[in-house]
């Protein structure tokens, strides 16, 4: 009994084993989403001097890794993680990381630094499509809420470790150069996900859509007890069943099943709300904002690590809060705290200038950070990789973070132009209007996800059932 117990014991932390290096591997992309996304906030300071950039010059190199880039790259990552599974396509990622890293690091002039983040941007948009349908589909239900939000962990993380980077090559190399540094840092992450890649296996999911049935039943014994992979594995062959009549008919299928336009337009609507907030306002313009309130430039750097920190501690404490808490009380409980934060940062941006101005409008920005990153950038990922149905979620997922980059690019463009237009304290005014209404939308449409398998939430939303409540096994963390 004892040698029974043993082995079942090590069987089992075997699994756990396999799961976590799974998520640490795949999450690669994730961090060099978020590396990618925050380092350009500080190589600007540097970058403008070197480049002779014009301010159009300069909003072009920022929001041109946005759009086209990721915003095409979502579009596209959607199809090419059915076509070629959710493992080929995060290989196909790897590559545009390493060749758009490489391209902004020794970028001659303006044009081809914006042709390097396009091609970075790609990687950036196809990865935050692909990796949470990769982990969504590889993880047990119990399991995969904790393990896709580690993707929003290492994006923030990567942001964190941007910041932190820009200060530290700030203080160590005294050389209007140092910007490549910053931005080549990236193309050691994305060799490690290239090797990390070729390791792993591909999605069950995917393995069974295309009628793989024997490789779906070997990927599944890799990571659950035999009990857990037999009856999972019905599920998946019950769903692939169905979904195979669909493939490759996902525009027919919308316009056939009005339960599925509504989840796409779900899925679009959280995708934009989740941007709207403004939150990357602050991911790429913090150390911009904090010196023209009086901060030098190396404050400025320093002081933008205290965000980047926050991002991480409160994406920790929101993982934490997803085994107790329903998706969407979290996402309510997030957009009522970004209304109340950006309200009191639209307010200490009327103070006058001085060091003490600069901090306490640095704490506003980490209070509102800390309301988005806890609440809801751990939910909004998570809700998209699990909502859409399994014959048109590569499709439907790539539309919906092709409409969060495009957000995304618009924001990014239009913040200095609106800040010279109404002020800070304006701009921030106007975001605490749209995020009531983000609120109103989040309460009158979003479902409830927790605790449910991807098959089960898949009968309820065929059966007009949208879940808005927790399911009572839902009290497990999941």
């Amino acid at each position: 009994m004892l040698l029974q117990k043993h082995t079942v014991g090590a069987a089992g932390s075997k699994r756990r084993g396999y799961l976590a290096r799974l998520t640490v591997i795949s999450t690669l992309g994730g961090l060099l989403f978020g590396y990618d996304t925050g380092v350009i906030s500080g190589a600007l300071l540097y970058m403008n001097d070197s480049l002779n950039m014009t301010a159009v010059e300069e909003a072009t190199v920022v929001s041109a890794l946005l759009f086209p880039g990721a915003a095409v790259g979502a579009l596209t990552g959607g199809r090419m993680a059915d076509k070629l599974g959710r493992r080929g396509s995060l290989l196909v990622c790897a590559l545009l990381f390493l060749l758009g890293a490489i391209g902004c690091a020794i970028a001659p002039n303006v044009t081809f630094m914006i042709a390097a983040r396009i091609v970075l941007g790609l990687g950036v948009g196809a990865a935050a499509v692909t990796c949470p349908l990769y982990l969504a589909e590889m993880a047990p239900a119990h399991l995969r809420g904790r393990m896709v939000t580690i993707n929003e962990l290492m994006i923030v993380t990567g942001q964190m470790l941007a910041f932190a980077i820009n200060a530290l090559l700030d203080a160590l190399i005294h050389d209007h150069e140092v910007w490549r540094t910053m931005l080549g840092i990236a193309s050691i992450p994305a060799l490690a996900l290239l090797a990390g890649m070729l390791m792993l296996p591909e999605s069950p999911r995917w393995y069974a859509i295309r009628g793989r049935l024997e490789d779906s039943r070997r990927v599944l014994n890799l990571s659950r007890s035999p009990e857990e992979a037999a009856a999972e594995f019905e599920e998946i062959a019950q769903a692939a069943r169905t979904a195979k009549e669909e493939r490759g008919h996902a525009l027919r299928d919308l316009k056939n099943n009005p339960w599925m336009r509504r989840l796409l337009w779900i899925g679009v609507g959280l995708a934009t709300v989740q941007q709207a907030t403004g939150i990357n306002t602050v991911n790429y313009y913090a150390p911009t904002i904090l010196e023209k309130s009086g901060l030098g430039v190396s404050a400025s750097l320093v002081a933008t690590i205290g965000v980047g920190v926050t991002s991480v501690l409160m994406t920790i404490l929101g993982i934490w809060l997803l085994g107790f808490v329903g998706r969407r009380r979290m996402l309510v409980i997030g957009f009522s705290g970004v209304v109340g934060s950006q309200a009191l940062l639209a307010i200490v941006f009327l103070l006058p200038q001085s060091d003490l101005a600069s901090y306490t409008i640095l704490a506003a920005m980490m209070l509102f950070v800390a309301f988005v990153q806890c609440f809801i950038g751990t939910c909004v990922w998570l809700l998209l990789s699990e909502m859409f149905p399994l014959a048109i979620r590569g499709f439907a997922m790539g539309i919906a973070v092709f409409a969060l980059w495009t957000v995304n690019a618009a924001i990014s463009f239009l913040f200095p132009i609106v800040v010279n237009a109404l002020g800070s304290t304006g701009t921030f005014g106007l975001f605490v209007l749209v995020n009531v209404a983000s609120l109103a939308f989040v309460i009158r449409f979003v479902p409830e996800t927790k605790g449910h398998s991807l098959e089960d939430l898949e009968a309820h939303f065929r059966d007009g059932a949208v879940p808005a409540k927790l399911p009572v096994q839902a009290k497990l963390p999941a």
